[in-house]
């Protein structure tokens, strides 16, 4: 979406100032015999990303951490959108730098190879050397110098490489976001439907140095748009935001789906209820981050948040 990211049919603003958890006791925790109270300590409100109550004024969103948890790549908007980083030390983040491999172009959307090896992202710049910025399309029309294809940026020693744009197969026109990182290599992303041109989810299998045709995954079906996909490394489970139901009109609601038999089951809405989009999944899988409104410096803006992945997804698949 234009003020969020460039994000297809999600809605551009969200109706709270904080994240708010919804909802009674779980279908989980009741089959359980769980009660209420001890339904509040296994699902806790979600908590601000502690660095950012100091990091700088804007949005922030997409945290892509390397294996070791020390190292964080995000998507930062104030006068420019750009993705920044910020390392681990003694218990404290450090303040965010432009990312070596950002800073010029229209750069969101990192997402970490589980094996740290490589990382890969979303960005504006030309499909080709001397072209123009890439037009995208989301909330239903043409967003000039708002596109995006995948990059790859790879892990050179201390350092990181040259960034590449992945071939055609994946990047087949110029409204590609929010990629995710299986580890095989698989990539996850969402592009508009061929005939709705809402958003759909995609995965394309790696195969060799390249990868076969991107398949449309059932969790999304054109009619509701699905997008933001965090995938667990061994794909068992991955979650996903959509404006669908229960969603209330406006509202975009982390959804969960599981992989069995080769098959997707059909997604259910995190319970209790979290608003939010851009998911992310830690390293060693026990949080769930992702954005939602909050406040930075006096004013609204997108903040990154967290939650106890166990609480909100108990089974893991």
């Amino acid at each position: 979406m234009a003020s969020r990211i460039g994000k297809l049919d999600v809605l551009c603003s969200m109706a709270i100032a904080s994240v708010l958890v919804l909802g009674a006791v779980p279908v989980w925790a009741a089959a359980q015999g769980m009660s209420s109270a001890s339904v509040s300590k296994a699902a806790p409100a979600a908590e601000l990303f502690p660095p950012e109550a100091t990091w700088p004024e804007g949005g922030d969103s997409a945290p892509a951490f390397t294996p070791d948890g020390k190292t964080v790549f995000f998507t930062h908007r104030d006068d420019a959108i750009t993705i920044m980083m910020a390392t681990l030390h003694d218990g404290v983040w450090s303040k965010p730098q432009v990312a070596p491999f950002s800073g010029r172009w229209r750069d969101i959307e990192p997402a970490m190879a589980p094996d740290g090896s490589y990382l890969v992202f979303i960005s504006n710049r030309p499909a080709t050397a001397g072209g123009a910025p890439l037009d995208g399309y989301f909330g239903g029309k043409v967003q000039p110098g708002q596109g995006g294809n995948i990059w790859r940026v790879d892990r050179r020693g201390d350092g990181w490489g040259e960034p590449v744009r992945l071939p055609d197969i994946v990047n087949s026109h110029s409204a590609i976001y929010s990629p995710a990182v299986a580890g095989d290599g698989s990539l996850y992303f969402n592009q508009p439907d061929p005939v709705t041109k809402k958003s759909h989810v995609y995965r394309a299998q790696a195969k060799g140095h390249g990868y076969e045709a991107p398949v449309a995954l059932s969790i999304s079906d054109g009619m509701h748009p699905g997008y933001d996909v965090a995938v667990a490394p061994d794909e068992s489970f991955l979650v996903f935001s959509a404006s669908r139901a229960p969603a209330a009109a406006n509202q975009s609601l982390l959804f969960v789906a599981y992989r069995r038999n080769g098959e997707w089951t059909e997604p259910q809405a995190l319970d209790p209820h979290l608003e939010g989009i851009e998911a992310r999944l830690s390293p060693d899988l026990k949080t769930l981050y992702f954005e939602a409104e909050g406040v930075s410096h006096g004013k609204k803006h997108g903040r990154i948040f967290q939650v106890p992945l166990q609480a909100y997804v108990p089974s893991h698949g």
